[in-house]
């Protein structure tokens, strides 16, 4: 471009040399000549105005949660001293997360029995108050001992009856509950200790089962752990009940349970130049609106902050409300040649984590983008259990506040790869 924008005069006469010269050869040459010398040049006329314009185009940005839904958020095992039973005067303990709506089932044999086992009623045991506040302290009084149905009490005898409480024997008085709860990490602890000796009914327990049920902002996705009282029996406790067995319990539990997550929508911005305006890595947030939408997935305040900013085209926001798995969003957007975007949408069922691109993206792009796409953590709130933290908005709660540099997110928790959560394409 610059060996016609650099003397005026010169740049007509080889123009126009140019044009005298095939016009005697061939009209339609001479046509095509001009419109490719116009096109590559953007030479509109002999003069000084050099400027290159193209037009804007428009473009549609998707985002899609793709999390498959697993009925629990957490689960895992408890033995006792020395990795087997737990022995009258023993004891046995366990963490877990939970959030203000979630429960803990847990189920162990009683040792000294055809087929009981010892539970909670369904959903399991509560772990706040009314108030939202953690529950500590005794909570014997919420376990309970069901007769599974699958053999005779005296005989061993196979049978076929349903799941029922044993009567005339008081679980609470064999075994005795103990929660914990540290509030920062929003993570309790069980200490489940026999206290059978002596009594008419001494047992010991055998390793037990346990297991959190997913939330997803209104309801649990398992409201019946483990069994369902009055119905008959499965083979998972049916196998604790009658041998103490937890191994087709674990392995049910492990093949459903996994963190899942609802997204906020999804904000997008058009700028030019080299820096992504949202976030910064290895940067304290800017106090713009990322802490407002990696907290809260509020992107108001970013929104408007974006809008100001000298290299900001355009700002967009793709949703209205929480993107639940299985929905999607989208938006449309307007931009030019050289122009870059960038995308930002919440963790919902996080303390302060957020999506974003890592690289810069043209946005001339189209396609799948989601292998750009990292997890970060805004380090302005403490994080807790990814689904199963009381400080998080997805309980109604506010993240304890913490100052730390935006970082991607580590493996602190077992979150599913990003492209197991979210899909962004552009078309």
């Amino acid at each position: 471009m610059s060996g016609f924008s650099d003397n005026t005069d010169c740049n007509c006469n080889i123009y126009n040399n140019y044009k005298n010269l095939f016009m005697k050869k061939n009209i339609f040459k001479i046509a095509t000549l001009a419109v490719g010398i116009m096109t590559a040049f953007s030479l509109t006329s002999c003069d000084n105005d050099d400027t290159v314009e193209y037009p804007s185009s428009e473009k549609t940005i998707t985002f899609e949660n793709v999390v498959v839904p697993k009925d629990f958020v957490e689960s895992g095992s408890f033995l006792g001293g020395g990795g087997s039973i737990i022995a009258p005067g023993t004891s046995a303990s366990f963490k877990f997360s939970a959030g203000k709506a979630q429960s803990l089932m847990f189920a162990t044999m009683y040792g000294a029995s055809k087929d009981w086992f010892f539970a909670s009623q369904q959903p399991g045991i509560k772990l706040f108050d009314s108030s939202g506040n953690a529950i500590t302290g005794d909570v014997s009084s919420q376990v309970l001992l069901w007769d599974n149905g699958t053999k005779d009490n005296t005989s061993g005898q196979a049978e076929s009856k349903v799941i029922a409480q044993v009567p005339g024997v008081t679980a609470s008085q064999l075994m005795k509950l103990n929660l914990a709860y540290d509030d920062i990490s929003s993570e309790f602890t069980l200490t489940i200790t026999n206290t059978s000796g002596g009594t008419a009914n001494e047992t010991p327990f055998s390793p037990g089962a346990w297991a959190v049920s997913n939330y997803n902002g209104s309801q649990l996705l398992n409201s019946a752990p483990f069994f369902t009282p009055n119905a008959m029996s499965n083979p998972e406790i049916t196998d604790i009940s009658q041998m103490g067995d937890i191994t087709k319990m674990i392995t049910k539990l492990t093949a459903n349970t996994e963190i899942m997550t609802g997204l906020s929508p999804a904000l997008v911005v058009v700028y030019t130049g080299d820096k992504n305006p949202i976030y910064e890595l290895g940067q304290l947030d800017a106090g713009k609106g990322l802490k407002e939408l990696s907290q809260m997935g509020n992107v108001t305040n970013l929104q408007n902050s974006l809008k100001a900013l000298p290299n900001v085209k355009g700002v967009y926001v793709a949703g209205s409300a929480p993107v639940a798995p299985g929905t999607k969003v989208m938006t449309t957007f307007q931009s030019s040649p050289g122009d870059k975007i960038a995308y930002a949408t919440m963790f919902g069922f996080s303390n302060d984590w957020f999506f974003s691109n890592e690289q810069s993206i043209s946005a001339n792009t189209k396609g799948d983008v989601t292998l750009n796409t990292m997890l970060f953590d805004s380090g302005t709130g403490i994080s807790q259990y990814p689904g199963a933290g009381n400080h998080q908005a997805l309980f109604g709660g506010t993240p304890q506040a913490e100052s730390k540099v935006i970082m991607k997110v580590g493996n602190t928790y077992p979150i599913p790869a990003v492209k197991n959560i979210l899909k962004v394409t552009i078309n």
